[in-house]
């Protein structure tokens, strides 16, 4: 349960344009799409899909460190990752079993399969979109327990994108046609609650000293 009674009181550290923007973010976030970026080799890619994340409302990323390790390149997120939930996972094994276990199918993204376009993708189910790294794409874990694969359709010579603008493009089709379609795709009320209080605990300077005093106040 949400503490509303401490969101309350938070929220008088706020100007009401920021809780009126927080409003009308919320509104447009999702995790009826999530993404998955599985062991990026360059930290600025992972970040830009972070951005892109935030950008067009998808409300949950998941990095998969196996072998990289990394931290987020914030100079490139250009603070995205104070405003997008992002989790990390030791391997790609766990993430998957993480996202079936909350209702996702696996949609590995690959300029090598046939399976779908993305202008032909169909959103019928919470989605966790897989995107790869640079130098050798997704893992064969991924490959061989994905639901379905999308690929972009290319019309030049070259027959991949960058990372980060593969998921920027696909982000941004799917989002807008989810928006667009009947399925309930929103945050719950709860789920809206939670991030406005964690928003706004991120928009306060002196957060900490402000929940001291709060709760000697309670």
């Amino acid at each position: 349960m949400i503490d509303q009674q401490l969101l309350s009181y938070l929220e008088d550290f706020i100007s009401e344009e920021r809780k009126k923007r927080f409003l009308e973010i919320l509104e447009e976030r999702t995790n009826y799409i999530t993404v998955v970026v599985e062991d990026v080799f360059q930290m600025h890619n992972a970040s830009a899909v972070i951005r892109s994340c935030e950008v067009f409302g998808v409300q949950q990323a998941h990095l998969v460190e196996d072998r990289y390790g990394q931290v987020l390149d914030k100079n490139i997120a250009m603070g995205a990752e104070k405003w997008v939930d992002v989790l990390r996972y030791e391997n790609s094994k766990k993430c998957i079993k993480t996202l079936r276990n909350n209702g996702y199918k696996i949609i590995a993204t690959s300029p090598h399969r046939d399976d779908c376009l993305l202008q032909d993708f169909k959103i019928d189910d919470k989605i966790a979109l897989f995107f790869g790294t640079e130098r050798d794409g997704l893992s064969n874990e991924v490959l061989t327990e994905a639901d379905g694969f999308l690929k972009i359709g290319m019309q030049g010579f070259t027959e991949s994108l960058n990372i980060s603008v593969s998921a920027a493009i696909i982000i941004q089709h799917l989002t807008t046609k989810l928006k667009a379609s009947r399925q309930d795709w929103g945050l719950t009320e709860e789920e809206k609650l939670a991030k406005r209080l964690d928003w706004t605990k991120k928009s306060i300077k002196s957060i900490d000293d402000i929940l001291t005093r709060y709760h000697k106040l309670s």
